[in-house]
């Protein structure tokens, strides 16, 4: 979960009166069945792969039947009932064939997509559609030299928002609030300042914190 942290963005969510990680919903369940239904006799090794459009993993498997899984069709066989059991008591799980249903129940969210991949044989194969860092990157780009025509896009309006609603913070206390990778908030303050809608106060040096231009 930390590597996911780390190289994966996240969206800002709320759940009736509640914010959650869209992130940490899919990709603990992703991470947990890895774990819970991996068949250990089996020496091929995990991975865990993040590509610019989705993440894949690849699981030694001992399939109860063979084909695509779907949210609504499949039924959840207990590989491993006592490591399940024991994940299920650590709060890291629920009740078996919860996993699969809440990754479908949160991607369209997450990434805009819903093509999900459950691929149940001898190798069991996820394939979980992501936020395009190329995209991302793209816009950004685009933004900076003079192509925004006004309009910020979800992460820049993000950001300006949690300065609205208290000035004065940094981009390390940005990040931390938004759970949004430091480089992509540097991305959009720049922008912002660029659109001259906020600006720095403090050393360039030791980054400074920023107000709203009013």
């Amino acid at each position: 979960m930390n590597f996911t942290a780390k190289h994966l963005p996240d969206k800002f969510y709320m759940e009736g009166d509640q914010r959650i990680s869209l992130r940490e919903k899919i990709f603990r369940e992703i991470i947990a069945n890895m774990l819970i239904h991996r068949e250990y006799t089996n020496a091929f090794p995990a991975t865990f792969t993040i590509y610019n459009d989705n993440v894949e993993t690849k699981n030694a498997n001992k399939p109860h039947v063979y084909g695509l899984l779907q949210p609504n069709t499949f039924q959840s066989f207990p590989k491993n009932l006592n490591i399940a059991q024991l994940f299920t008591q650590m709060g890291r799980s629920e009740e078996l064939g919860t996993g699969i249903r809440n990754v479908f129940k949160y991607s369209m969210a997450y990434s805009g997509s819903d093509k999900i991949v459950f691929s149940e044989e001898d190798i069991f194969i996820s394939k979980v559609p992501i936020i395009s860092t190329h995209l991302v990157d793209g816009e950004l780009n685009g933004e900076l030299n003079g192509e925004l025509n006004g309009e910020l896009n979800f992460g820049q309006n993000l950001v300006y928002q949690c300065l609205k609603k208290q000035e004065g913070r940094n981009a390390s206390q940005l990040s931390q609030e938004l759970n949004m990778p430091f480089s992509t908030v540097d991305k959009h303050i720049r922008v912002l300042k660029k659109l001259n809608l906020i600006e720095r106060r403090g050393s360039r040096k030791t980054g400074g914190y920023f107000l709203l231009i009013k």
